[in-house]
């Protein structure tokens, strides 16, 4: 998720002499819908070296394996395809409508937000952790399974 201080949707009026110049913060999120664990970090970029540099550091405080991992294809009936859109949705609800000096008062405020997930495995587990996304990790196979 990039995170600036120019909102993507509206346009917003400010004083003269206001930095609202086009520097982002990014918010890097991964979930296990088994467990109910999340990891997040914040990168500079989202660059592809930064993208492999999280993944390994994933995968060594967790389970995640660095596998090439057959992917979980959703039925065509499934009304949200991404879980993690319900996340972002909370992250969004919390920013909108608010003016933040610079981007760390940006992050400090979003900060406490995925901190409250983490620490709540059984609302991670209800909200992203849908029965065909569950049932769809226990049918691959044994190999790919995390330990």
């Amino acid at each position: 998720m990039r995170v600036g201080l120019r909102g993507p949707v509206r346009k917003g009026w400010a004083p003269r002499g206001v930095p609202t110049g086009w520097s982002y913060l990014y918010l890097a999120v991964a979930l296990d819908p088994r467990t109910g664990q999340l990891w997040w970090p914040w990168p500079k970029n989202m660059k592809s070296e930064e993208r492999a540099r999280i993944r390994g550091a994933w995968a060594k405080e967790s389970d995640m394996q660095a596998l090439a991992a057959p992917r979980v294809v959703p039925p065509p009936y499934a009304p949200e395809r991404n879980p993690m859109e319900r996340f972002f949705r909370e992250l969004h609800r919390a920013l909108e409508g608010h003016i933040y000096p610079d981007l760390q008062a940006k992050q400090e405020a979003l900060e406490p937000i995925p901190k409250a997930w983490q620490a709540d495995p059984k609302r991670v587990r209800q909200r992203c952790g849908w029965c065909w996304i569950r049932e769809a990790l226990k049918a691959l196979p044994a190999a790919t399974q995390a330990a």
